[in-house]
């Protein structure tokens, strides 16, 4: 293979499978026990204790540089990290756990980025000691935002403030008693070129203005902290907020949503591995006309079908890891666009299977597996729908025969046609 793990990132891998066993599986039942009773918008208590477990062997801000000796991280490459956040992928609030969680890990960065001094005081460390969480305020209900350029909500400068009104929605985890602040992109400029329209900005959540709509469920389930609509009135933000400059905002965008669309793919291998490991039990449970399911051939099909394509995904993955690692994340759009769109859809397969092999309670909350679909079916659409990573990866592979290829307008033939005569 062309890529090898560091020694560190092996050392931290089978850190985090030991903590995983020590703590996170023994506790799965009492920490969703705690949350029925805390509510989806509640903190269960029992998550200090895993917290400081993880801290304790080093396993904290894993994707986060160290910024000072108050508040440590490890920054791994996307290479080391990918097997460690598949083993997080397994159960969901491990990666909360160890302070890796989405959003809060892209906020982390891009605050560490291009936040000002106040900001980086005021709401990174916090979110570094994993006191606070955090919300991305970026989708719109108005608009089709899987075109950032299409962002409506204003953000229009007003002395040493700047003020906010619109309307979001899909800001996951807004609702959460401990989200305490939000990070909302909208448009500055109209007038400028369509890239350069947009600009990011921190939001404290409890800022005069900001009400919330609409909470919408994800095929039926409430989600922990829900993805509820926003509506910004006039909400003023010290100008020392805005992350960046002006117009910047659709670039740190991509920077952001890069490193997330792989995190989203390595987490979801996880889940595939989990979703295996629940059918394959199932199918050793029960039987039927006589024989066990695990003998019936048909079921022996997906299980090595399952093995296959989880397996092939996970190479696809850590290729593209080792590819924004060595050459950036902008000369590996083509793979990470391939990952967003061939690893949720992989997963789907092997939870359907699992649901099949688990019959009538595979779609009930007595399993996981109705969840586990629903959230990856999401992943179809979160961070850019199938569609328009397929059409980032077809531009690219069409300018390889005709440089001069654009999207839109008038099109040049590229050439003689091919003619094909047989030998």
């Amino acid at each position: 293979m062309p890529y090898e793990f560091t020694e560190q990132g092996r050392h931290m891998l089978d850190e985090v499978k030991r903590y995983m066993d020590d703590h996170i599986y023994p506790n799965e039942e009492e920490y969703h026990a705690q949350m029925e009773e805390v509510g989806p918008n509640g903190y269960a208590p029992i998550m200090d204790k895993l917290k400081a477990a993880a801290r304790e062997r080093g396993l904290w801000n894993l994707f986060i540089p160290h910024l000072d000796p108050n508040h440590p991280g490890t920054k791994l490459s996307n290479l080391d990290y990918a097997p460690i956040s598949e083993q997080l992928g397994k159960v969901g609030f491990a990666s909360e756990a160890l302070n890796c969680s989405a959003p809060d890990t892209g906020n982390m960065e891009i605050l560490n980025l291009y936040g000002s001094a106040a900001v980086k005081d005021r709401w990174l460390l916090p979110l570094l000691e994993g006191e606070i969480r955090s919300a991305f305020s970026m989708t719109e209900p108005d608009v089709a935002s899987s075109d950032a350029t299409n962002i409506a909500l204003r953000i229009e400068r007003d002395g040493d403030h700047y003020v906010l009104n619109g309307k979001k929605w899909f800001s996951s985890q807004a609702l959460k008693e401990r989200c305490k602040v939000l990070v909302a992109m909208g448009k500055t400029d109209p007038n400028a070129p369509r890239h350069r329209q947009q600009s990011m900005i921190v939001v404290p959540k409890d800022t005069p203005g900001i009400s919330f709509g609409r909470t919408p469920h994800v095929f039926g389930y409430d989600e922990g902290g829900g993805h509820p609509e926003i509506i910004y009135t006039d909400v003023r933000v010290p100008a020392e907020n805005l992350l960046g400059d002006e117009g910047s905002g659709f670039a740190i965008s991509q920077a952001r949503l890069g490193p997330g669309r792989i995190h989203h793919c390595m987490r979801s291998i996880g889940v595939a591995e989990r979703a295996l490991s629940y059918m394959v039990k199932r199918s050793l449970e029960r039987t039927t006309f006589g024989t066990l399911v695990a003998q019936k051939g048909l079921v022996q099909d997906w299980i090595a079908e399952s093995r296959i394509e989880i397996d092939m995904a996970r190479e696809y993955v850590l290729r593209c890891a080792h590819l924004m690692d060595t050459v950036g994340n902008k000369s590996a759009a083509t793979e990470i666009s391939g990952i967003k769109v061939a690893i949720p859809r992989m997963t789907l397969g092997v939870i359907d299977r699992a649901i099949q092999v688990h019959g009538a309670m595979g779609v009930t909350q007595y399993a996981p597996l109705a969840r586990m679909y629903a959230s990856q079916r999401t992943l179809r659409i979160a961070d850019g729908p199938d569609e328009v990573h397929k059409m980032t990866i077809a531009r690219r592979e069409i300018l390889k025969y005709q440089p001069d290829f654009r999207m839109n307008g008038t099109a040049t033939p590229a050439g003689e046609p091919q003619v094909f005569v047989r030998p």
